[in-house]
Parts: structure tokens; C-alpha cells; sequence
């Protein structure tokens, strides 16, 4: 009941180093591929999932080759009412909604999907998985692999997020996602945010110097504060992600 949220971060990203570093190297040679053949890693999250979409690309210390998966009906904007957190969690847990929305996208075997889930049994990670899946994407789950063994499916397929995975990286936390002990049943201070941007942040950067040991060079979005830094570089970098976007989509 003592301990700081500091303390108990600490030890989260401690274990995810030292539990999980081989996971995300597996992971990263895998989104390589994907960025070396002109395909797209793929990033799908719903709810509190989709922060680390939002902060893989377009990032300062990013390159193009990250294709975030946003539907504003899967995120909040309000706490109640229109864009309300109750009906994005309703919406979330309904089977067949995602692939109307990933409809949108081409995928290929040359793709990679990262899908995100803390609890890992919502409709909406498992299906963006199986969609991407059935068109022979690689898929890398991030969960909670405590609450992956705890937990039944309630999916109709009876799969959890990582089990349609081909690499699974455990968030480390707690089913209960908080850290905190302050003396009633319910803890406090989320831990699966702050873990997931550390795998996300360390995936973008494995797989970067993967990319680099292979000779490619990395279209990078970056801080105007860098020194050298052309004034219109990361206008450049949304014309080469618009151009990807277009020879990977050839009917749009």
C-alpha cells in the first residue's frame, strides 16, 4: 500500500524488458519485412487501445511504413452522449462490425498487423486480427497475457486476441490493468498505457535499425528543433506516405 506509482513503473518496464525483448526483436524483423516489400505494418486498437495508433505514426522519431487504423466510432469524445465512452464500449464487443471498417483498407501477404488489447477479448481486436489474417497478413498482438490465461473467450470463435497472433507481446500488467493499493478493492493508476507506448516506441525503433542493417533508408518524420532539418521535410514525408498509400491501393 506503500508503494509509489513510480515504483510500480518502474517494475513494469523492467519486466517487459526483461521478459520481452525477444518478443518485440521477433516482432520488429516481421514489421521489417512487411516496410522492405512496400507493404504497410498495420496498427489497430479500440477504445484506450487506439493511443498507441495515434502515437506510432505520424511521430517524431517515426518513418513512413506505419499505417495507423483509426474509426472515430471505436474512440471517445465525450465521456457521455454523442462520442461516449458507454456506446464505443458496446460498440467494441459487437462481432462483424470491423470488417466493415477495414474494407476500407487492402491488405496483403506483404502486411503486417499490430493489434492492441489489454484484456484481449473484445470483438473488435479479435476480428481486425482474423480479417487481416484471411488475407495472409502476419499479425502481432499486444495484451495482457495474465488476463489472457485468467479469462474465458467470450468471442463466438472462442479465440482471444492472442490466438490468432503470430507473435504475442505481454504487456506485463495485471488483468485489473491498475497499480496501486490504496487500501480499497479497486487499485489505482492504469499501467497498460504507459506499457504499451514502451513496446510501441521500442517496436518503431527495432524495426528501424532492422531496416537500416539492410541497407533501406528510413523516411523519418522528425522534430523541426533538429538541426539541418529542411523547412518542408515532413511535408515530403506526408507526399511519401500518400504515394505509398496509392501504389499499395492502386483502385483508389
Amino acid at each position: 500500500m506503500n508503494e509509489s506509482y513510480f515504483d510500480a513503473a518502474q517494475g513494469l518496464l523492467d519486466r517487459i524488458r526483461s521478459r520481452q525483448s525477444h518478443s518485440i526483436e521477433r516482432a520488429a524483423a516481421m514489421m521489417a519485412d512487411s516496410i522492405a516489400r512496400d507493404g504497410w505494418v498495420y496498427l489497430f486498437g479500440s477504445g484506450h487501445s487506439v493511443i498507441p495508433v495515434l502515437d506510432v505514426y505520424p511521430r517524431y522519431g517515426s518513418f513512413v511504413g506505419f499505417r495507423p487504423l483509426m474509426d472515430p466510432r471505436l474512440m471517445w469524445f465525450n465521456v457521455v452522449g454523442p462520442g461516449g465512452a458507454p456506446e464505443l464500449l458496446w460498440l467494441e464487443r459487437q462481432e462483424g462490425y470491423v470488417k466493415n471498417f477495414l474494407q476500407s483498407y487492402s491488405f496483403t501477404d506483404r502486411d503486417t498487423l499490430v493489434a492492441y488489447s489489454h484484456g484481449g477479448l473484445n470483438a473488435a481486436a479479435i476480428e481486425a486480427g482474423l480479417y487481416a489474417r484471411e488475407r495472409g497478413c502476419r499479425v502481432i498482438a499486444v495484451t495482457s497475457l495474465a488476463n489472457h490465461q485468467a479469462a474465458a473467450a467470450t468471442h463466438s470463435s472462442g479465440k482471444k486476441l492472442a490466438d490468432v497472433a503470430d507473435v504475442t507481446i505481454d504487456n506485463c500488467v495485471a488483468p485489473e490493468d491498475a497499480l496501486i493499493d490504496v487500501g480499497q478493492t479497486e487499485k489505482l493508476g492504469a499501467g497498460s498505457t504507459l506499457a504499451v507506448i514502451l513496446i510501441s516506441m521500442a517496436l518503431v525503433a527495432e524495426t528501424g535499425k532492422e531496416l537500416r542493417k539492410r541497407g533501406l533508408h528510413l523516411d523519418t518524420f522528425v522534430s523541426p528543433n533538429v538541426p539541418g532539418v529542411a523547412p518542408g521535410h515532413n511535408q515530403e514525408m506526408f507526399r511519401k506516405f500518400r504515394a505509398r498509400c496509392a501504389k499499395a491501393e492502386p483502385d483508389q
